[in-house]
């Protein structure tokens, strides 16, 4: 075992895990910041004051303690996370993606002091980094009966799927990552019924794609596909059907534009306008150019019109013609 969360001390008081019979401790797990490390959201309760319990983030950081050496990687606790402190008396907190944009919300569920009711509470992610995520949801492939002709079932989000991605980062290293699709189903897992893997600030390609299913009990082929060049801030929807047959799942993308396309799109009309400006000046240089010279052929031809009659008549009055 190694330990990646081991300071439970905020200030003056000491904070630890809500014990129960009936849920279990559960660390809901999440990429909150699309760096592509998950994070988790979880209970915990002042042991000096039994009454005070909230939701608190762990953001999964760099190991700098030597218990965690082993893995590299531990939990810190967001102890001053404002939303999070002004939730008071909390029961359960888990992600979720709101709005659809690839960034991980929260939502908590509450109870109401003096009384037995129970509020929810979503919280909007006000992450403003523009790191980059790939979602991908993997469906069931099934009917809830026989299949009409011609139409291809999708189904919903099945348990056990494993998804996996090979990319290159900004710095040209070669990175991977994995996750399963609802891993656990009881004790108020409350799992994301997709898989959001962040990519952090690299937006290259996805080079590799992997998605597989679990085998049915007894079997021993691979079901497993591959997809490649996967661009990133996007949704794909994976179809497993037919399920013994990889080479023929399909896969729906959908892509959610990311804030760099605004600004790559302000700095594309930024310079087209700059290029314009250029171009109007040179041309109404050169403009000024051709008048003048227009003007000085003019001049040229009415002074030499000047002298040759000038000569005719010099030559007139001297006999010469």
């Amino acid at each position: 075992w190694v330990q990646v969360l081991t300071d439970f001390r905020r200030k003056d008081s000491v904070w630890g895990f809500v014990p129960s019979l009936d849920i279990p401790i559960t660390l809901h797990l999440g990429d909150y910041n699309l760096d592509g490390f998950p994070d988790a959201l979880v209970i915990l309760r002042n042991t000096s004051a039994s009454t005070q319990q909230q939701a608190f983030l762990l953001e999964n950081v760099a190991c700098n303690d030597a218990g965690c050496q082993e893995a590299g990687r531990m939990f810190r606790v967001h102890w001053e996370q404002s939303d999070l402190s002004a939730i008071p008396m909390a029961v359960v907190a888990t992600f979720f993606d709101i709005y659809e944009d690839g960034i991980l919300d929260m939502i908590v569920l509450s109870k109401v002091e003096g009384k037995e009711e129970l509020v929810i509470h979503a919280l909007k992610n006000n992450f403003e980094a523009d790191a980059y995520f790939v979602k991908v949801i993997v469906l069931s492939g099934l009917c809830s009966n026989d299949c009409p002709e011609k139409v291809k079932p999708f189904g919903v989000n099945q348990p056990g799927p494993y998804v996996m991605y090979t990319s290159v980062d900004s710095n040209g290293y070669l990175k991977n990552a994995s996750a399963g699709q609802l891993s656990q189903s009881a004790h108020l897992a409350l799992q994301l019924p997709y898989t959001v893997l962040g990519l952090g600030r690299s937006a290259n390609f996805l080079d590799h794609l992997f998605v597989g299913i679990p085998r049915p009990p007894g079997g021993k082929d691979v079901r497993q596909q591959e997809w490649t060049a996967i661009i990133p801030n996007s949704q794909l929807i994976v179809i497993p059907y037919p399920q013994n047959d990889p080479r023929s799942w399909s896969a729906k993308l959908y892509l959610t534009p990311s804030n760099i396309v605004l600004l790559t799109a302000i700095a594309l009309i930024g310079v087209c306008v700059f290029i314009l400006v250029i171009i109007g000046i040179l041309h109404w240089q050169e403009k000024k150019a051709d008048d003048r010279e227009k003007r000085q052929e003019a001049h040229r031809f009415h002074f030499d019109a000047i002298s040759r009659n000038g000569i005719n008549w010099i030559e007139e009055k001297l006999g010469f013609v």
